[in-house]
């Protein structure tokens, strides 16, 4: 029987089956075991979680003394499973307005997924409690404001490229399932899927995960076990959701057979195993690497399009390129005047989104930042347009991914 009691009645040996409140208040991955440590019950009072779900048929009842279940009790058992509260769809919001709450989400996100991969490296079951209230809250932001959270989750050191780059890709298949017109619930499950996707890297050696260099072959054999890895430790958890099961084995399958681990083709691959494979490509090659900086997005788009016939479904592609646009945002871009600009938002015109400008290749000087909307037929930018991207890194500016991400 489940028994909700404050967060200071809580002791060893009691089964918590769930913890009150915002799963951004959550300091564990899981839930549902047994307290053996004093540390984790001082982690929950630390969260500023006031009450908890426990299970007395499974653990411990509070020190208190519990009377007996009346009749009326025993017709109505406490539920076991504690309703959702209802949701209002969010509304669009300004990138400059999202930045800061997508932020949030971001490092909550990255500490849960932390936590998922530190119990598959343990060699406990995975528990994946508040994947669902992740995906909503990333999702929500991503119905805001589609710029603000995709981009904050590209910038990510190699310390927590792993977590973040989950977070990222549940992001971008979130976004890349509303330009494919999927409904709410096929969304929901690709945004899991993304979220869930690189699990199986829980169990490569960290030598070869976090090798600063170019793999060997039989490192890079290694690596490529990752997919089945995933899957097991998900299979062994019991988790048996179809879609997010499909990508975490298939996402690095590729069209034209070239793929692992199973050289599936074309119709042989999902849908949704098709998405995960351009998501997760495009957050790899853009974010910086152990052994690598990352592209530049509006060059990594590009290339993608040469690689696109060999490598990815053309209609995921374009409903990729439309979802993060031709020149996504951080992209350093030459403007006709001379101007040298990075995209700070996307328009409903793919070249011509919205642009902060802040240098001048003329003067070779640096000149007052000002956003200017390539897609208005306003005077001020009458004739502007881009003509060009560049490489940010050749460039060298100074705080450069500050003046797009604030």
């Amino acid at each position: 029987m489940l028994k909700k009691i404050a967060v200071d009645e809580l002791r060893t040996g009691m089964y918590l089956q769930s913890l009150c409140g915002s799963w951004m208040d959550h300091p564990f991955w899981r839930t549902k075991f047994i307290i053996t440590d004093p540390l984790d019950i001082q982690k929950i009072v630390d969260s500023g979680i006031t009450e908890v779900w426990i299970n007395i048929d499974k653990g411990a009842e509070p020190q208190a003394a519990v009377t007996a279940p009346t009749a009326t009790e025993s017709v109505k058992p406490e539920p076991e499973v504690v309703p959702k509260k209802a949701v209002e769809r969010p509304k669009p919001t300004q990138t400059s307005d999202e930045m800061q709450r997508a932020a949030k989400i971001c490092a909550q996100a990255k500490k849960s997924v932390k936590s998922m991969f530190e119990e598959a490296r343990m060699g406990r079951a995975i528990s994946i409690d508040h994947a669902g209230e992740i995906v909503q809250e990333i999702s929500f932001s991503v119905m805001r404001n589609p710029n603000a959270l995709i981009n904050l989750a590209r910038l990510k050191n190699a310390d927590d490229y792993t977590y973040m780059h989950s977070v990222a890709v549940c992001a971008l298949m979130v976004a890349l399932s509303h330009h494919l017109n999927l409904d709410e619930d096929q969304t929901h499950e690709a945004g899991l899927a993304g979220l869930l996707h690189d699990l199986g890297k829980a169990s490569m050696p960290s030598e070869v995960l976090l090798k600063p260099g170019k793999l060997t072959v039989e490192e890079f054999e290694i690596m490529k076990s990752h997919p089945a890895e995933g899957h097991r430790l998900l299979l062994e958890s019991g988790f048996d959701a179809a879609v997010p099961l499909d990508v975490v084995l298939h996402h690095h399958e590729r069209i034209d057979g070239s793929g692992y681990p199973h050289g599936l083709k074309g119709d042989q691959i999902s849908i949704y195993s098709k998405m995960g494979a351009v998501c997760d490509v495009y957050d790899a090659i853009t974010s910086n690497r152990p052994y690598k900086a990352g592209w530049e997005p509006a060059d990594s788009i590009k290339r993608m399009g040469e690689w696109c016939e060999a490598q990815y479904d053309k209609d995921v592609f374009q409903a990729f390129v439309s979802s993060v646009g031709i020149y996504p945002v951080g992209s350093l871009v030459r403007l006709a005047s001379g101007r040298l600009g990075v995209v700070v938002e996307q328009t409903k015109n793919l070249v011509a989104p919205k642009v902060k400008v802040f240098f001048s290749t003329k003067s070779k000087s640096y000149i007052p930042a000002e956003i200017i909307d390539l897609s208005r037929p306003t005077v001020d930018v009458k004739g502007e347009k881009i003509v060009a991207h560049e490489d940010a890194a050749k460039w060298a500016f100074k705080n450069f991914n500050e003046m797009w991400a604030g």
